[in-house]
C-alpha cells in the first residue's frame, strides 16, 4: 500500500523526536541565530587574515560549505574548511578559526582547536556548550553560545548564521541580507510543508525511493550542496548517495557510466541541482551528460530560489532537508535514529 505523504500522522508515524517539525522550524531556527550573533561583539582584527577557516566535523562542519560559497563569489582572504583532528600545517598567527562543534565535545574539533590555540590563530568558537566553550572562555576566545538539545544536522541555522555575521562584522565578505534570505526561506516551508499541495519535494522523494540517487550539481557551490543533500539522504534515510559537481564530473565521473549498467543496481535516479543562470557551456555540459546517462539514470533539476547567493545556497538545502525526511518515511525508517554512529563513538571510546 502506497505511503500518504499527504497526512502529517503518517509521515510523522515514525519520527518519535519530531525531525520534521524541526526541518519546518529551519527559517525560526535562522532568525534566533541571527539574534544571537548580533548580540556578541567581537573585536576587530589587528590586520586581514591571511586564512580563514572552518573546522568542525558532520552537521556542526556543513555551515563552513556555505561560508566558502560566499567567500569564493566575494571574498579577499582565502578560505578553507577543515574536518580532521587536525589543522593544515600552513595555518599560522593572525589567522582565523571558526570551531564550530554543535555538542563542544567533538573529538576532532577539539583537537583540531589546539592546534589553532598553538598557531597563535584568532579563534570563534561557535556551539551549544561542551568542553569547547569551557576552554574557549578560558583562553579568551569569542564564542556563540547556541541552544543545544537537537541533532547537529538539524542545527545548520545555528552553526551557520553566526559564521556569516562574524565574516560580515570583520568585514570578510560583502552583507547578506540575512533578514530577506530568511524571509525566503518561511515561504519555502509553507510551498513544502506536509499539507501543501504539489508538493515537488515529496514528488522527488518518491522518484528517489528504491532508487540509487545521484546528486549532481551546476557548478561549484551548487555541488557543495549536493553534499549537504547526500549527508541528509545518508543520516535521515538511511539511503546510500553518491555526489559530483560539474564541470569536474565531465573529465572522469562521465565514463564511470559506461558499464554501470552491470553494476546490479535496480535502479538509479540523478537530480542535477542548479542556480538558474548558468553559463551556455555549463548548461551544454548538463544536457549533454544526460543524453549519455540519461537512459540508465534519469535526472530530475532542482533550481534554487532567490536572487542572491545566500539565498539560493539556503532555498537549495532546504529542498534536500524535505526530500530526505519525507524519503525516511518512504524506507519507513526512523529519520533521527543514529545507533551505527552512537556504535563508532562508542568503540573510539576505548581507545585511550
Amino acid at each position: 500500500m502506497a505511503i500518504n505523504l499527504d497526512d502529517r500522522s503518517v509521515v510523522t508515524e515514525l519520527d518519535p523526536k519530531g525531525m520534521l517539525a524541526l526541518t519546518e522550524g529551519f527559517p525560526k531556527q535562522c532568525r534566533e541565530a541571527l539574534e544571537i550573533a548580533n548580540a556578541v561583539p567581537l573585536p576587530a582584527p589587528d590586520r586581514r587574515p591571511g586564512l580563514v577557516i572552518v573546522t568542525g566535523m558532520g552537521g556542526s562542519a556543513a555551515g563552513g560549505d556555505f561560508v566558502r560559497a560566499l567567500f569564493d563569489a566575494q571574498g579577499a582572504t582565502p578560505m578553507v574548511v577543515n574536518r580532521d583532528y587536525h589543522l593544515p600545517a600552513y595555518v599560522g598567527h593572525g589567522d582565523i578559526v571558526f570551531c564550530t562543534s554543535y555538542s563542544g565535545n567533538t573529538e576532532e574539533t577539539l583537537t583540531a582547536y589546539a592546534d589553532a590555540k598553538k598557531a597563535g590563530a584568532t579563534i570563534i568558537a561557535v556551539t551549544s556548550g561542551g568542553k569547547l566553550k569551557e576552554q574557549c572562555l578560558a583562553d579568551g576566545y569569542t564564542v556563540y553560545t547556541v541552544p543545544g538539545g537537537q541533532p547537529p544536522r538539524t542545527a545548520l541555522g545555528y552553526m551557520l548564521i553566526p559564521v556569516i555575521v562574524a565574516c560580515e562584522k570583520l568585514k570578510l565578505i560583502h552583507p547578506q541580507h540575512l533578514e530577506s534570505a530568511i524571509d525566503l526561506l518561511d515561504e519555502c516551508a509553507k510551498e513544502w510543508t506536509v499539507e501543501a499541495v504539489d508538493n515537488p519535494t515529496k514528488q522527488l522523494a518518491r522518484q528517489l525511493h528504491g532508487a540509487l540517487p545521484i546528486i549532481y550539481g551546476l557548478g561549484i557551490w551548487q555541488g557543495l550542496i549536493a553534499n549537504r543533500w547526500r549527508s541528509q539522504i545518508n543520516e535521515n534515510a538511511k539511503e546510500l548517495t553518491f555526489f559530483n559537481s560539474f564541470p569536474e564530473l565531465n573529465h572522469n565521473e562521465i565514463l564511470g557510466w559506461v558499464e554501470a549498467s552491470k553494476l546490479g543496481v535496480a535502479r538509479f535516479a540523478g537530480v542535477i541541482l542548479e542556480d538558474g543562470s548558468e553559463s551556455t557551456k555549463m548548461k551544454k555540459r548538463a544536457e549533454v551528460s544526460e543524453k549519455l546517462i540519461g537512459d540508465i539514470c534519469p535526472f530530475t533539476h532542482v533550481q534554487a530560489k532567490g536572487d542572491t547567493l545566500i539565498k539560493k545556497l539556503l532555498s537549495l538545502a532546504f529542498f534536500g532537508d524535505f526530500v530526505s525526511i519525507y524519503l525516511a518515511r518512504l524506507n519507513e525508517v526512523d529519520p533521527e535514529n543514529i545507533d551505527w554512529l552512537i556504535h563508532l563513538k562508542d568503540e573510539l571510546g576505548k581507545i585511550a
